[in-house]
């Protein structure tokens, strides 16, 4: 006769058996009722024209012929991804280096770090109202030095390549507090032996930074990059704010497009194709990033794993 399992034992207990479909059902629902089931209205949306009221009426593939054709999407879909690249070459270098610095025990830098963290408590929105009043040509800062030192104030909203620089500027003041917050995190992982072995050979902090800090940080700067693409190509309140997709057409980027289509112009069934276009090209940016810096199979490069 077998004695029963003990109490505590693998296997033991109502629960045993259950396979774990059954515990991941309610994050599958969940993902179904708030993704699954909206990306698929949006994609019956986007073969239909419909203003926001009444039945939408079926068109076929017309939405899609006319994005493949449209000019400003075009433009907007090369803004994206310019801005997109803009952020990542601002932004990471700044973050790891602060991140690595943020990373000592030294009571100063736990203080300034404090500090530096601030944006990441505002809200997009708020960010934007602030610096559009900072950088407002007539009554802003830039105004008051302007006629202080009797120059013509600057009007950085009036012109296409200073404005879009505007954006990339205040993106970089919000986002790179999160991202050092990141690399922070990361670089204190980093086994303290590794760096031991490296002074008793006699390499430099720059070497100790190269050879060690670089590669235990690669999987952190995988996470750190798919969230500034996906960040980056999904960025609006701040360019609704600040330039309104202006002047003209140069600041407008395809989330702002989206908005401008679905929720001023009230064509929501092409606005329904630029989301899906939106979906698509940062699903794809984010799934080549993975794959080409091997983060998916998750390979631990720290000692003794």
């Amino acid at each position: 006769m077998s004695a029963a399992p003990a109490r505590g034992a693998p296997g033991a207990g109502p629960r045993a058996g259950r396979p774990g479909a059954v515990w991941a059902l309610p994050g599958l629902l969940f993902f179904a009722a708030f993704a699954v089931l909206p990306m698929a209205l949006v994609a019956y949306l986007s073969l239909t024209s419909w203003g926001g009221l009444g039945t939408p009426r079926y068109t076929g593939g017309q939405n899609w012929t006319r994005l493949a054709a449209d000019p400003l999407m075009h433009k907007a879909v090369l803004l994206s991804l310019l801005l997109t690249a803009a952020n990542w070459a601002v932004q990471t270098p700044i973050s790891l280096l602060l991140g690595v610095w943020a990373a000592g025990r030294q009571r100063n830098r736990a203080v300034l770090s404090a500090v530096f963290f601030v944006p990441l408590l505002l809200s997009s929105a708020a960010i934007a109202i602030i610096w559009r009043a900072l950088l407002d040509p007539n009554f802003g800062p830039l105004s008051w030095v302007a006629g202080l030192i009797g120059v013509p104030s600057i009007d950085v909203f009036g012109g296409g390549g200073s404005a879009f620089l505007v954006i990339v500027f205040v993106s970089a003041w919000q986002f790179i507090p999160l991202h050092t917050l990141l690399y922070q995190a990361g670089t204190r992982q980093i086994p303290a032996s590794l760096y031991q072995a490296a002074e008793i050979d006699g390499a430099s902090r720059a070497q100790a930074f190269r050879h060690i800090t670089l590669p235990q940080l690669r999987h952190t700067a995988t996470t750190s990059s798919v969230l500034m693409v996906v960040g980056s190509l999904t960025y609006f309140e701040t360019v609704l704010i600040l330039t309104g997709g202006g002047p003209g057409t140069d600041t407008t980027i395809v989330p702002y497009l989206m908005y401008e289509t679905g929720f001023v112009s009230w064509e929501t069934g092409y606005a329904s194709a630029i989301a899906l276009t939106l979906v698509a090209v940062a699903t794809a940016v984010s799934l080549v990033l993975v794959r080409a810096t091997g983060f998916g199979a998750m390979r631990s490069s720290r000692e003794g794993m």
